[in-house]
This record gives C-alpha cells, sequence and structure tokens, in this order.
C-alpha cells in the first residue's frame, strides 16, 4: 500500500509514477493506465487562484483526494500531492470490483467503464463525500505498481489554459485510455 510519502513530492513526478499503480474505491477499481499532472503555478490548475472553498482539499496534506464536478455534470477524482498541487486520475483498466462497475454503467461497453475522469468518477461512485478523504485508512487503497510500464508523455486535453504544458502520462499501448495521443478527450 502505498502512502501520503509516495504522494508528498511534485505533481508532475507523481504523475509519471501512478501510471501501473491499482486504486481502489470500496474494492472497485483497476491499473491506472492516464492521468494528468497539476501544480500551484500553473493556470490550468484549481490552485491557481488561492484557496478557496472549492479546491481547500488541495491546500491540505499530500495524500488526500480532491474531488470536484466538471461543468456540472461529472465528478472528478485527484490525488493531491505536495505543495497545492494534484493528479486527475482520468483512466484505469477495470480489475477489481468488475460486477458492481457494470451495475454503474449498464448498456455501456466494457472499454468505456473507465475510459475519461467523468466515466471513471462514475464506475466508482465517486462524488462530493469523498473530498478531502486520505487514501490510507479510509474507502481508497493506493498500491504500487508491479512492474515498470512504459509511459508515454503528451499535452493535457480538455483545457484552454497552459495547454502545452507535457503533463499527461499514459501507459502507451494501453486500450483503456480516454482518447488517442493528443485526441479529443472522453468524457
Amino acid at each position: 500500500m502505498l502512502n501520503a510519502a509516495f504522494l508528498a513530492r511534485d505533481a508532475v513526478e507523481v504523475a509519471r509514477d501512478l501510471i501501473g499503480c491499482a486504486l481502489e474505491l470500496d474494492g472497485c477499481g483497476g491499473r491506472i493506465v492516464e492521468v494528468e499532472a497539476y501544480t500551484r503555478d500553473d493556470p490550468a490548475s484549481h490552485s491557481w487562484p488561492g484557496p478557496t472553498a472549492r479546491n481547500a482539499a488541495m491546500f491540505g496534506p499530500a495524500g488526500h483526494v480532491y474531488v470536484y464536478r466538471s461543468y456540472g455534470i461529472h465528478w472528478m477524482l485527484n490525488l493531491v500531492c505536495a505543495d497545492a498541487s494534484a493528479v486527475l486520475v482520468r483512466a484505469l483498466v477495470p480489475e477489481s470490483g468488475r460486477d458492481r462497475i457494470a451495475a454503474r454503467r449498464p448498456g455501456v461497453p466494457e472499454r468505456d467503464w473507465c475510459r475519461g475522469p467523468g466515466r471513471l468518477a462514475t464506475a466508482l461512485a465517486v462524488g462530493p463525500q469523498h473530498d478531502g478523504l486520505p487514501l490510507a485508512g479510509g474507502p481508497f487503497a493506493l498500491r504500487a505498481r508491479a512492474d515498470e510500464p512504459d509511459v508515454t508523455t503528451t499535452r493535457r486535453i480538455g483545457i484552454s489554459k497552459a495547454v502545452e504544458r507535457p503533463w499527461r502520462f499514459v501507459e502507451a499501448g494501453s486500450r483503456w485510455v480516454s482518447s488517442p495521443l493528443g485526441g479529443p478527450s472522453a468524457a
């Protein structure tokens, strides 16, 4: 089990190291294959304007969860790192709790259950009640990767500021990522 010290580092470093780790919420989850980093000095980051009620978890200790609603539709799951930064979990391979994930995503092809940050949050039943919770000792579990995956770096997607930063990390060749490298995102 990875602890808060793993996340108490620069978000860009953490993001790369999260590829291949396993993330679960109440026993549902799998291997992380796509993430994006957001730092305090990043205009695309929710921490950029400073602390607010919405982003309070980002200014708390590393090793906690920051959950927010995007466009009033989808919940987004972020892992808080050092210095008011975070990593958005964009996609994972559904490996545990598959029956519950399927029930939460009726009629959706398996490949799309957790492909995209909004879909992932729906599949894992992420909601506002998780904002600020620790990754250790609660409903979340974050486990070290079994081996070193081949990681590809691209520009982040679905944002309008600081788009040139290559802070999207994906498992190379994974069919579970939210979009082709550099293509439009899956919600």
